[in-house]
């Protein structure tokens, strides 16, 4: 398996396609409605809405890094964290599709090269990224399964 092909499969273990580990971020908001997302456990607490624009914005963050593309690309105004209305969690979760398949898109046209140099504004190489994206949808996958169980009573 090269470099390449590695990287992709863990990222779509991590946001969409079965794994060992359990569940993944996609995994993690399936069949939530908008109450559940915005509940929160607590006052200046992120809810689970809050995480999936956050993840969204990120992957476009490493996309925007990999590319060299400048900022302000992303669908909403800001950055890292959006306050964000019960209405709009639908639209939110096509934001989350929309950013994974633009960011996956990206990582499968690089080169073994383009993992091994540094990205412009990091300090940190391609791979260094796509590995930290990876783990920042497990993060949060995790920290999703939490905030159910919470909001369930434990």
């Amino acid at each position: 398996m090269t470099p390449i092909r590695l990287l992709l499969t863990l990222l779509d273990q991590a946001y969409d396609r079965r794994s060992w580990h359990g569940t993944n971020l996609r995994g993690s908001i399936r069949g939530l409605d908008a109450d559940a997302a915005s509940w929160r456990p607590g006052r200046g607490r992120h809810n689970i809405h809050e995480i999936v624009v956050h993840a969204a914005y990120w992957k476009y963050a490493v996309r925007r890094r990999l590319t060299g593309e400048k900022r302000g690309g992303f669908a909403l105004k800001g950055s890292n964290w959006f306050t964000r209305d019960r209405s709009q969690w639908r639209e939110d979760v096509a934001l989350l599709a929309a950013s994974h398949r633009a960011l996956r898109e990206t990582v499968a046209g690089l080169t073994e090269a383009d993992l091994r140099r540094r990205t412009p504004g990091t300090s940190f190489d391609g791979a260094s990224l796509v590995g930290g994206i990876i783990a920042h949808d497990l993060y949060h996958a995790g920290q999703i399964q939490l905030l159910k169980r919470l909001r369930a009573g434990g």
